[in-house]
């Protein structure tokens, strides 16, 4: 695991491609794609330049979003499509595309998806529900 558990050690890293973006420097292949994930999030560019940003809990019972969470789990999607795991998901997200018109709307659509099916399996401490997911997948994409 390229971050580990230290979510200060992700965090950092988000900041950090941020800035050599921000300033035209050279990328390794994942900073680009971390890069292009925040760059269509114009509502977490401040964020990422906010080092209070490092430390703050998003609470979902204070009826916060976690912006890192929301941006790993773009990474994530993209990740899937590229490799096609579980097997089918990059027909779906193709699918997905057509339908809501542009990745990252493609990429919402499967979040949902994605997030119950990780919720679930953190309840029942059990392995992500591949075929709940790719159905979840189908059924958004009128399949």
């Amino acid at each position: 695991m390229l971050f580990g558990s230290n979510r200060q050690t992700m965090r950092r890293y988000f900041f950090d491609t941020w800035r050599k973006s921000q300033a035209n420097q050279a990328l390794e292949p994942l900073e680009i794609q971390i890069a292009q994930v925040i760059a269509i999030h114009p509502e977490y560019h401040a964020l990422v330049e906010d080092e209070d940003a490092l430390d703050k809990d998003y609470l979902p019972e204070e009826g916060a979003t976690n912006p890192f969470l929301h941006l790993g789990m773009h990474l994530a999607l993209r990740d899937q499509s590229m490799t096609d795991q579980p097997p089918g998901v990059r027909d779906l997200y193709f699918a997905l595309t057509k339908k809501f018109g542009d990745d990252h709307a493609a990429e919402h659509q499967m979040m949902e998806c994605f997030g119950e099916v990780l919720w679930n399996a953190q309840r029942n401490n059990s392995e992500p529900d591949q075929t709940a997911y790719l159905q979840c997948l189908q059924k958004r994409a009128g399949m």
